[in-house]
């Protein structure tokens, strides 16, 4: 039976107590982690959020009473206990931090029993994922998740106080929006009180942040919760947090500069590792051709190579008809992988297919010099030895190419190397390389559309080395955009805003909105920016994602307390769910079942 708190504050946490209280008497609460009874002693490891420590019950120091309470405790049983610290009488723990001591215990209150758990709560956890986020909150009871969480609000911490000293001012910006046209598809919500009319959940706070620079406050920050209805990965989640900024009167190079500074400080702090300044640099075009994409894990090299010169007019069907369709044959040289068996071959043929390709040519340089290939009968010996030059194969070197057009080339390959360095282990988790992709193109053509579509945003500025190829060639005008990329992952990103009404204008007439169109989606930013706006950029990150890395989980839901899953339903609380016809009759909502077509 649970039995009162009255009378008892607890003193320290597990780990607070230390060889300095020895001959204290302390009081600690939380969950039985293991129970140990050999008879005349019982051994208590109390687990809280801090960690592990030892408590020993013997009749002659707790009474009998208290023994036999001691003697019925299960695990995740809740626990008060109060007692002397003392040095351990038996082995030191070197793998606890209270390994040197234990609390003999004088008292002891069950403030709550427990049923057996589903599974057991211990670091590294087995147990499936959908058990473990049915019974999240037994899950986040978990030491390892706890270090995640409690490292994820030290970070925000962090940033609150690099922000502050910086200048910048903590604004809240609505969660009740506009819906926009724009980028991934909004929550909606429906309106009670103007019924048929929805709010949208805001995607970032982009437009309000930029008010706020039309409103003078110079430099804006939020931790802001945004929300996205769209396909969920290992880094993506429906609702998802952002560490956003905004910036008056600056340019590309400011917004660098803090933000450099910012993740300098942030890592130091908090898990001691040094960022050297400044970050390197790479153009879009750099990185797409070197990588395959344009948050490139720069840990490990297998860089891309365009052997399209070397193989036109070559005897290969697959390489010079991409080459004639405007495309490119690019390839990723494998060191040391030539015996690579070919039922592993044909799995990464299959691999590539995923990601839009027709297939996957392949050339192993054997220790002799021989070569093994898809497609050798079709080339020339000559042929064959420049394209083994150019990728610069060694004996014992794998060489895998990709032939259509540039964009599915650089998509397969891309993922390709990402695939080969996990399978190859060459991902160092220690390593942390930083990179700013910049020189964004401002555009990206959509077939599905079968228009231009802003790459960023309608608002982000266009070079102005570029901007007089805006009506001849669109595709080839660049951004002041800028991403931020970790080991692979896109941390954040953002641009400098248009301010001038002139560009703004050819902007949306690019991406084809009509001027009522652009003023009935975005008339409130538009009317803003006739009263004197100032030059400004901003930037956001990803919080998630940020700390995710810095504590090597492989999903954003190792470092979010109640996350969803694929189809963005919560497995514990079983959200979305219906509501009753009272409710959708205040909101004017009709729930029509979808008619299967014939």
């Amino acid at each position: 039976m649970a039995e009162s708190m009255r009378g008892l504050k607890r003193s320290h946490r597990c780990t607070e107590v230390c060889s300095q209280n020895i001959g204290e008497t302390v009081t600690v609460m939380g969950w039985v982690q293991k129970r140990r009874n050999l008879g005349s002693l019982i051994f208590i490891d109390l687990r809280d959020r801090s960690g592990i420590l030892q408590l020993v019950f013997n009749e002659e120091t707790v009474g009998s009473e208290g023994y036999q309470k001691a003697g019925r405790l299960r695990s995740e049983y809740v626990i008060a206990v109060t007692g002397r610290v003392e040095k351990r009488s038996a082995a030191v723990n070197e793998n606890l931090k209270t390994g040197d001591i234990e609390v003999v215990a004088s008292d002891i209150r069950i403030l709550s029993e427990s049923e057996t758990p589903p599974f057991q709560i211990e670091e590294n956890s087995q147990t499936k994922d959908e058990v473990r986020l049915k019974y999240r909150y037994l899950d986040l009871r978990r030491p390892d998740i706890q270090r995640n969480l409690m490292l994820r609000s030290k970070v925000a911490q962090l940033m609150r106080a690099f922000m502050s000293r910086e200048g910048f001012l903590e604004i809240e910006t609505p969660m009740l929006c506009k819906s926009t046209p724009e980028g991934a598809r909004d929550y909606l919500v429906p309106s009670r009180v103007h019924p048929g009319h929805f709010y949208a959940l805001p995607q970032s706070p982009q437009l309000y942040k930029q008010l706020l620079m039309c409103s003078g406050y110079d430099r804006y920050f939020q931790i802001a919760r945004c929300f996205r209805d769209e396909d969920l990965r290992a880094d993506r989640q429906p609702e998802f947090t952002q560490a956003d900024m905004e910036l008056s009167f600056v340019d590309v190079e400011d917004v660098l500069d803090v933000n450099e500074r910012l993740l300098q400080y942030i890592f130091q702090e908090a898990i001691g590792v040094t960022v050297s300044l400044p970050l390197p640099r790479m153009s879009w075009q750099e990185a797409m051709d070197r990588f395959g994409s344009d948050k490139p894990d720069t840990r490990f090299g297998m860089e891309l190579m365009d052997v399209s010169a070397v193989v036109a007019g070559c005897g290969f069907s697959v390489f010079t008809g991409a080459l004639e369709g405007g495309g490119s044959v690019r390839g990723i040289n494998v060191k040391g992988q030539a015996g690579m068996p070919r039922k592993r071959i044909d799995k990464l043929v299959e691999f590539a297919k995923g990601y839009g390709a027709k297939g996957l040519a392949y050339l192993a340089v054997g220790a002799d010099g021989s070569y093994k290939s898809s497609f050798a009968k079709f080339m020339t010996e000559d042929e064959l030895k420049a394209l083994v030059e150019a990728m610069a194969a060694e004996p014992g070197d794998l060489l895998l190419f990709a032939a259509d057009k540039n964009k599915i080339v650089w998509n397969v390959l891309g993922a390709l190397r990402l695939e080969l360095a996990k399978e190859l282990d060459l991902l160092e988790p220690n390593q942390y390389n930083f990179l700013w992709i910049t020189e964004f193109p401002l555009l990206e053509w959509s077939d599905e559309e079968h228009r231009f579509m802003a790459m960023h945003h309608p608002f982000t500025m266009p070079m102005e080395e570029d901007w007089d190829q805006i009506d001849s060639n669109p595709g080839a005008v660049r951004a002041k955009a800028y991403d931020i990329v970790l080991n692979g992952t896109e941390l954040g990103g953002g641009s400098v805003r248009i301010h001038q009404n002139d560009i703004q204008e050819k902007m949306f007439e690019v991406l084809g909105f009509t001027r009522e169109l652009a003023h009935e989606q975005f008339g409130f930013l538009l009317d803003a920016f006739q009263y004197g706006v100032p030059p400004h950029a901003g930037l956001a990150y990803g919080l998630d994602r940020l700390v995710m890395h810095m504590v090597h989980a492989d999903s954003i839901r190792d470092v979010i307390a109640f996350p969803k899953v694929k189809d963005a339903s919560c497995l514990m609380t079983q959200a979305p769910g219906a509501v009753d016809d009272k409710q959708l009759q205040e909101l004017g909502i009709d729930i029509v079942e979808a008619r299967e077509e014939a």
